[in-house]
């Protein structure tokens, strides 16, 4: 479903990358809200939880219900699964479908934070991912059922990076949320993410450098070419063997020298978890555990469902540079928050006019719908 990742330069600088996976292109927003935006996070049987934005933040967004005539959407109904905010705090969120289960008694007097939420909170208050953490010790979030994916209970779990390199996993296991330090840097999807840990400790034999030789008795078998230190590595494109694949790309991967090139050697690891369609399908009586938005069927409901990246994201955490990649497009359009400094009022565009664009498009997101 996702994969997300630190690289470090050679200075230490850190840049976020991550890919989306579903079975159907759903209708994305790129959105930019600048600081001083309400919201509003509403719980049925619980006080709403009322907030202000002190961060501006750009973030992929997806509308959290369907708008009617009497009741249009705003500000409040784009959940973020991706963004960056001016301080370099990065939030996603990636598929967990066992999040679901008994959660915590809150009274219901008390303001809650909808898991919906966590994006617009995290970005557009919080300038690291300390803050984020000890705000979350203090601030009650309880799942909601999501009607547009069929009432199941925010099937997701939350990574949070600042400029610093910090990385904490926000994870709701059978309804309880838990706070991880993530020392590797990597999520994907299940299981919870302490096994991804564990499981790595069966990988200690990996390394970076080929084995391009070996003596059998008398032979002496050599590699025709490089590459051999890559074959332990899982092959699958499930979470588990991403998560592993992840951590090695993250970890091994030439450091660049500066920033520009830092961000084009993270395209190039991110184009690793790249997905096609069709490279694997579910049949129809299968239980994969995708993800579908009702109401919302596109061309790509017909046939077996086959995951494939709609999107991949690029943030350089220091200069606050958000890149997007869309499915239809080979190369990335690219957003400079202080660029967008002066916009006074929120910005909603359609992800798919970034399809076939390159290079900055800042300005494109300028003209775009105010909100």
């Amino acid at each position: 479903m996702c994969t997300s990742l630190v690289y470090r330069d050679a200075a230490g600088k850190a840049y976020f990358g991550r890919t989306l996976e579903l079975t159907s292109d759903l209708p994305y927003q790129l959105a930019y809200c600048p600081a001083g935006q309400f919201f509003s996070s509403h719980l049925e049987g619980h006080a709403p939880l009322d907030y202000e934005s002190r961060h501006a933040f750009l973030a992929v967004t997806m509308p959290g219900r369907m708008p009617t005539r009497e009741a249009p959407l705003g500000l409040s109904d784009f959940k973020v699964l991706e963004g960056l905010n001016d301080q370099g705090l990065t939030f996603s969120l990636l598929s967990y479908p066992a999040a679901g289960g008994p959660q915590q008694a809150v009274a219901a007097t008390q303001a809650v934070l909808s898991a919906s939420d966590l994006g617009s909170w995290a970005l557009g208050r919080f300038a690291s991912v300390g803050e984020v953490k000890a705000a979350l010790q203090a601030q009650p979030v309880l799942l909601e059922a999501l009607t547009l994916l069929g009432g199941v209970e925010s099937p997701f779990h939350y990574v949070v990076h600042d400029v610093g390199g910090a990385s904490l996993v926000i994870e709701f296991n059978k309804g309880e949320m838990s706070l991880y330090d993530n020392p590797v840097g990597v999520m994907t999807n299940g299981p919870e993410f302490p096994w991804h840990l564990t499981n790595l400790d069966n990988y200690t034999f990996l390394t970076n450098v080929d084995a391009s030789s070996a003596t059998f008795g008398s032979y002496r078998a050599v590699q025709p070419d490089s590459g051999i230190a890559t074959v332990g590595l899982p092959s699958s494109s499930t979470s588990v063997g991403r998560f592993v694949r992840a951590a090695y790309y993250a970890q091994f991967t030439e450091k660049a020298a500066t920033p520009d090139m830092a961000v084009l050697t993270l395209a190039h690891v991110m184009n690793a978890f790249d997905r096609p369609r069709g490279v694997s399908v579910a049949r129809a009586d299968a239980d994969g555990g995708h993800l579908e938005v009702a109401g919302l069927p596109g061309p790509e409901s017909k046939g077996p469902a086959t995951e494939y990246t709609c999107w991949t994201n690029l943030s350089d955490l220091e200069r606050r540079r958000f890149h997007l990649r869309t499915y239809r497009s080979l190369n990335y359009a690219s957003f400079d928050l202080d660029g967008l400094s002066s916009v006074g009022a929120p910005l909603i565009l359609p992800l798919d006019r970034l399809d076939s664009l390159s290079g900055d498009a800042t300005d494109l997101l300028k003209q775009a719908k105010r909100t």
